[in-house]
């Protein structure tokens, strides 16, 4: 198998784990909350085990590590509001949400960076809003969990655009590490307040959540980030960003084989779906002319 096959397969396997992570924690028998806490500390751990052993770090200053470690504030709050939104809703519902995410960054960028909001990017961004907002209207029953995932898109744009800014120099390991810890403490903090606050106890995962905990942290977030780290050596961030696209396909899959929920969704899921896929469809041909606009023009030049 050549390098770039090989690369190509592993961002493949990297997007099929990130569809994963919304089935599993279908199946962990925990909150939101609780649920992301032992994940992250479950992350931490490995994530500090990795960054002491490997050569393969960026040394940084505090500053620097306490940025890093706010973006991981906002990773952990965008977990809890998406698992939330599978919670209050379902995974299909959760994973429509995320494409909001498109629409996010577009009207966000602009304000903490120097680019120029692009009507065609927004047009496109706006075809998914009024896919969910056909959801929402017509399937009442699960309006507080579309309410909850589309707060969790708005915290994904958020630290996709921090990470953006913080990360260009910076090797990986030391981003996953100091982003992981800053999300964990966090969320310590939180369960901790919220137990004081409650009058209730630590609550412990059962032996099956414990399973499911350690594959979604293990597979899906340390094993997922090292394929995909790994396979942007050989492939371009181009065809990373339109692949990602199949993040949620891959999750509704999976969504309907595992759990049936197509018994579940009404006709106004479908059309809202379909807007999105349209949407998405727009967006992948969108950033493929780009790109070969751009490389015609580096070749005239």
């Amino acid at each position: 198998m050549s390098t770039f096959k090989k690369a190509l397969l592993q961002l493949h396997i990297f997007v099929f784990l990130a569809g994963l992570t919304a089935p599993i924690g279908n199946y962990i028998q925990l909150n939101g909350l609780v649920l992301v806490f032992y994940r992250m500390g479950i992350t931490t751990v490995a994530a500090v085990l990795l960054y002491v052993l490997t050569k393969h770090k960026t040394k940084t200053d505090l500053r620097v590590k306490i940025r890093l470690m706010g973006v991981g504030v906002l990773i952990a709050m965008h977990w809890v509001c998406f698992y939330s939104s599978i919670k209050l809703a379902n995974v299909s519902i959760a994973l429509v949400c995320f494409s909001s995410v498109g629409l996010f960054t577009v009207l966000l960028e602009p304000l903490f960076t120097k680019s120029k909001l692009v009507l065609n990017e927004l047009l496109i961004s706006l075809l998914s809003l009024v896919g969910i907002l056909c959801i929402f209207q017509f399937d009442i029953q699960y309006r507080e969990g579309i309410l909850v995932g589309i707060v969790s898109s708005f915290l994904a744009a958020l630290f996709t655009i921090f990470n953006k800014k913080l990360t260009s120099n910076i090797a990986p390991q030391t981003i996953q590490t100091f982003e992981m810890l800053g999300g964990f403490l966090f969320l310590g903090i939180m369960v901790a307040l919220f137990n004081s606050y409650q009058q209730t106890s630590f609550v412990l995962p059962s032996n099956s959540d414990w399973a499911w905990l350690i594959l979604l942290a293990l597979v899906c977030t340390v094993w997922a980030n090292y394929l995909m780290l790994s396979s942007l050596k050989h492939i371009s961030a181009f065809t990373l960003n339109v692949t990602l696209n199949l993040e949620p396909v891959y999750g509704i899959i999976l969504a309907f084989i595992l759990f049936k929920e197509q018994k579940y969704l009404g006709t106004s899921f479908y059309v809202g779906i379909s807007l999105i896929t349209v949407s998405v469809l727009f967006q992948m041909f969108s950033v493929i002319r780009q790109q070969q606009k751009t490389k015609l023009q580096n070749k005239l030049k």
